[in-house]
């Protein structure tokens, strides 16, 4: 792999997970909006956007040829719906979550999605973890106890956040198609449903859409470029970059959500959560250096070593 291609990678990848950290802000300003009619106006929004991204790619045919290929692949096609039902669960969760004033927890939930995915890979994948990513994930489940008796609650968005996401990832290796057709067909699945109930709410007057708020009007079309850019610029740079790398980029999206949670909508940030924290930074700082070569060749010396005794 080029050098230049490496950096030009890292810096898509590190763009996307910018944006998907500094996204709050946006939903913030639709906090006059319910999380469900903010994730109708998502999912159509982003599919009329992910349309014209292919018109302008010139990859409209490669949509619909892929559209005929699931009369032969089954799975896939089912996967597809699989995915796009998760992603949808995990959006409204997520705006719901940071409207009313968890921010915090959502950090929370994307810090531990790299440790549900390890889980996932083991229970279903059959892959075989290492010593430290059994030690990531005690430390993690630690922490993520440590909230759970303390507070006397699941910290249930948080665990929605990560398993859904975590979930839709493994989904998506049965999904082997182009990733702006990807996504345009994921939300082409939910954009029919997002549609009627956009005209429900339209036919009650009950909606925010198309009411006097212009602002709010540009707000929720805007909500599709939100959504598509970040997974575009995502998508570029993970081709691009080695995955030790990008597990390292993937913390930058919550912890801005944190210290936006913290410093900038004012949300407590107890001791106990500070703890919680603390192992889970812990287990995530674990398990990145145990993807580095140097922590590869160590765990191989120390299996030799074994075998050998």
């Amino acid at each position: 792999m080029k050098k230049n291609e490496v950096q030009l990678g890292t810096i898509h990848a590190a763009f996307s997970y910018l944006l998907w950290g500094l996204l709050p802000i946006y939903w913030k300003l639709l906090n006059t909006v319910e999380a469900k009619e903010i994730l109708a106006n998502r999912v159509f929004w982003s599919f009329v956007f992910m349309l014209l991204i292919l018109v302008f790619s010139k990859k409209l045919g490669l949509l619909v040829e892929t559209l005929k290929g699931f009369a032969q692949r089954k799975k896939q096609m089912y996967a597809l719906i699989v995915a796009s039902v998760l992603i949808s669960i995990n959006w409204f969760v997520y705006i719901w979550a940071v409207n009313n004033g968890h921010l915090i927890e959502t950090s929370l939930g994307y810090y531990i999605n790299p440790l549900v995915s390890i889980l996932l890979g083991m229970l279903v994948l059959k892959e075989k973890l290492s010593i430290y990513q059994y030690i990531s994930f005690g430390l993690a489940t630690i922490g993520v106890l440590i909230i759970t008796i303390a507070h006397g609650e699941f910290p249930w968005v948080a665990i929605v956040l990560a398993v859904t996401f975590g979930v839709y990832g493994l989904v998506k290796k049965v999904i082997n198609v182009d990733s702006a057709v990807g996504l345009t067909l994921e939300t082409l699945v939910m954009t029919p449903i997002a549609a009627i109930y956009m005209l429900v709410l339209f036919v009650k007057g009950s909606n925010s859409f198309l009411n006097p708020s212009i602002a709010t009007d540009l707000l929720l079309i805007g909500a599709g470029a939100a959504t598509a850019v970040p997974l575009l610029y995502f998508a570029k740079g993970a081709q691009k970059i080695p995955l030790s790398l990008l597990g390292f980029l993937q913390y930058i999206a919550p912890t801005i959500m944190l210290l936006l949670g913290v410093f900038v909508y004012d949300e407590h940030f107890s001791k106990v959560q500070l703890l919680s924290f603390i192992f889970i930074w812990t287990a995530l700082t674990i398990y990145s250096l145990s993807r580095t070569k140097l922590f590869a060749e160590i765990e191989l010396k120390m299996r030799k070593e074994k075998t050998l005794s």
